[in-house]
């Protein structure tokens, strides 16, 4: 972003921040295993306690036999321990549990007016896992335990599709107009391998009240199907990740020094997801140029039969008068060069979705030969107007949505479904050797949202 760009930015977040204030603070936010301080403005802060929350599962480099989980106590648990087993019909599974050590790390946060919020986040990895295989888990310490969570690991065999829901941004009134998405999406297709968000989880980076309230709407959910997430300017503040991130995140680590738990790679057997840290691409020239070569040099011996790559600002923007050219200059060329099959972003606050190459709008069940797709997509309630640009083969403003994709073999499935559970937007990915991929439009007979 350039100074002026910059500046009209911050106005706008001014002003939303300041109409979702009392939104934000006018509701209830007791949440299980919290304790609630009131304050003027009734607003009430989350505190911990000896009981273990905000539990969440996450992915690790290696999905199909590893996982990872993190969870918060109050400052009298210092210490953690992952208790878990293979799961069985009944209780049997009691008598074969493995016991994993956390790493605990204390944290104080502050924001504005309210008090502080000191706690201990815990973390560990559970390896050496089954692909395929149906787990139980608890975590904890002494007398203070989570209740015991369900977990399938993702399957390695040959032909055995992997699952994902993808959200665009949540960011506002994250509890009581967010909620209901995740947990549509859930429901919708509850055997997913993850869980993806594309940034901009919540909108103050150091509000625990919003990072309280975006596991409350997950609640079990995050516990029993694994995460990963890319940040987005909103858990940016002044220059900076939020201090929740790496705490109560147990993301990956091996992309640029710097940028750990930010920028990663994740490799199933026929499907690599990359997530790139756009707000460093945007603000920082050593950063932009690190993840290029860095994002160059893992596509360039990748064996994967399919790649997705997830970032905050988009390669094109679906809002009138805002364009990324700097990060479309730098990084399209590597996504045209190593055939990314799919491109899945946020912050515009619309849905877009099409394909570079040809932007011929096509609509009902017609083909098209394929570069790579790109989507923008929004989850939460705030909403931007939408442009006419020719990319966009489908487009949609003042929607939320979720979006379920599906690798099977030579074919990815891609389905975008509204808030109240209606498809809105289909199409097939079909490889074919020595050719783009084919597009094959799978768009229901319902006309674009305004």
């Amino acid at each position: 972003m350039n100074f002026i760009r910059k500046k009209i930015y911050r106005i706008f977040c001014f002003f939303i921040c300041s109409s979702s204030f009392h939104t934000t603070f006018s509701q209830s936010h007791t949440h299980p295993h919290e304790q609630a301080v009131s304050l003027n403005m009734d607003v009430k802060v989350l505190f911990p306690s000896a009981t273990p929350d905000r539990i969440i599962l996450n992915l690790t480099p290696t999905p199909e036999t590893s996982i990872g989980v993190n969870w918060r106590t109050d400052t009298t648990i210092t210490k953690g321990e992952i208790q878990v087993a293979i799961a069985t019909d009944g209780t049997q599974f009691l008598k074969n549990v493995r016991t994993i050590y956390a790493t605990s790390e204390y944290l104080k946060v502050k924001y504005q007016q309210e008090p502080e919020v000191k706690s201990w986040y815990h973390s560990g990895v559970i390896e050496n896992l089954e692909p395929g295989g149906l787990y139980v888990y608890r975590v904890g310490y002494d007398k203070h335990w989570s209740e015991w969570f369900q977990f399938r690991m993702p399957s390695n065999k040959p032909n055995r599709p992997i699952s994902f829901l993808y959200f665009g941004d949540a960011q506002n009134d994250v509890k009581s107009l967010w909620s209901r998405v995740i947990r549509e999406a859930y429901k919708t297709m509850p055997e997913v391998s993850f869980m993806l968000h594309a940034g901009d989880l919540i909108n103050r980076n150091d509000h625990d009240v919003e990072w309280g309230e975006w596991f409350y709407a997950g609640s079990h959910i995050h516990a029993t199907v694994p995460s990963v997430m890319t940040p987005g300017n909103h858990e940016y503040g002044k220059g900076k990740l939020s201090p929740q991130w790496r705490p109560q995140f147990t993301l990956p680590t091996n992309g640029p020094k710097g940028l750990e738990e930010t920028c990663y790679e994740i490799n199933y057997s026929d499907l690599k997801v990359i997530s790139l840290n756009a707000e460093e691409i945007d603000e920082s020239e050593h950063f932009a140029s690190a993840q290029a070569k860095w994002l160059d040099s893992v596509l360039t011996h990748n064996p994967r039969k399919w790649t997705a790559i997830t970032l905050h600002y988009p390669f094109y923007s679906t809002k009138p008068n805002r364009d990324n050219i700097e990060l479309r200059n730098r990084f399209k060329p590597i996504v045209d060069k190593h055939k990314v099959d799919i491109v899945l972003q946020g912050h515009d606050h619309a849905y877009g979705r099409g394909m570079v190459s040809n932007t011929v709008n096509v609509q009902g069940n017609k083909n098209q030969a394929s570069g790579t797709v790109y989507v923008v997509s929004v989850s939460g309630p705030k909403m931007y107007d939408i442009s006419n640009d020719p990319w966009m083969s489908r487009k949609a403003s003042n929607t939320q949505l979720f979006q379920l994709l599906t690798v099977k073999d030579n074919v990815l499935s891609y389905k975008a479904f509204t808030a109240t559970g209606e498809l809105y937007d289909a199409f097939d990915l079909q490889k074919q050797p020595g050719k783009p991929n084919l597009l094959v439009n799978k768009i229901p007979k319902t006309p674009e949202k305004n």
